[in-house]
């Protein structure tokens, strides 16, 4: 009671996020070493489909629609994920480049990450996205965007996170994994509906940008045809 919490479940619960945080890719292995082969599909997708459900139980939706009014207003915006994180901020940072012209996806790279921010203002959004085990040049960097202004919006796993610490805005997605491998579909799944939130708000915009690159994608031949 004196923590904070209502009863010793909620207290065991909150024990158990703070431990799992702390294991080692090691120690996440040794977790299911003992799995069963036949069981490796169903635990994993199974695994997935609660951590969706969950996700979007706990989701609070002031929280996501403030998060798209942040992204919209933004006269710059950097994507950041690195390491087991970095394919979701080069993914989030793909979809966005359609829709805003000054879109920055920071992942680990030839240029250092504070190189990458080193212009970022109190007009600009930076967007860190980070599940445990959190990289701690992913909270550096958003320590530093913090110093600079900017408005810093977290994509991770709950309060635990120590991007909720720093963020203005923070969007929680459960990423408890079946091995040493991160669980990344719930996160996804928030980027996702981002994208296509912000999307419909720029339905017009889009619409023309759209229209100019399938003409492209069609004179170059990006896409595969196909057989007709």
């Amino acid at each position: 009671a004196a923590l904070g919490y209502s009863g010793y479940p909620q207290l065991q619960k909150a024990l158990q996020e703070l431990i799992r945080h702390r294991l080692t890719a090691s120690q996440r292995f040794e977790m299911t070493s003992d799995m069963d082969h036949a069981q490796v599909l169903n635990k994993v997708l199974k695994t997935d489909i609660q951590n969706i459900r969950t996700t979007l139980d706990e989701l609070d939706l002031a929280t996501f629609d403030a998060v798209i009014e942040s992204i919209l207003q933004a006269r710059n915006l950097y994507v950041l994920g690195l390491r087991a994180s970095a394919p979701l901020a080069e993914f989030f940072g793909h979809y966005l480049n359609f829709i805003f012209p000054n879109v920055h996806t920071v992942t680990s790279g030839v240029s250092d990450v504070f190189e990458q921010i080193a212009r970022i203002s109190d007009e600009d959004v930076l967007i860190g996205i980070s599940f445990p085990r959190y990289t701690s040049h992913t909270v550096k960097a958003m320590k530093f965007a913090r110093s600079r202004g900017a408005t810093l919006i977290a994509i991770t796993d709950g309060p635990l996170s120590p991007l909720h610490a720093e963020a203005n805005l923070c969007l929680m997605a459960k990423s408890d994994m079946a091995s040493f491998g991160d669980s990344l579909v719930a996160p996804l799944s928030i980027v996702d509906a981002l994208i296509v939130a912000i999307s419909r708000r720029k339905q017009r915009e889009l619409e023309r940008v759209f229209t100019r690159l399938e003409n492209i994608w069609d004179e170059y031949e990006v896409y595969d045809k196909g057989r007709i």
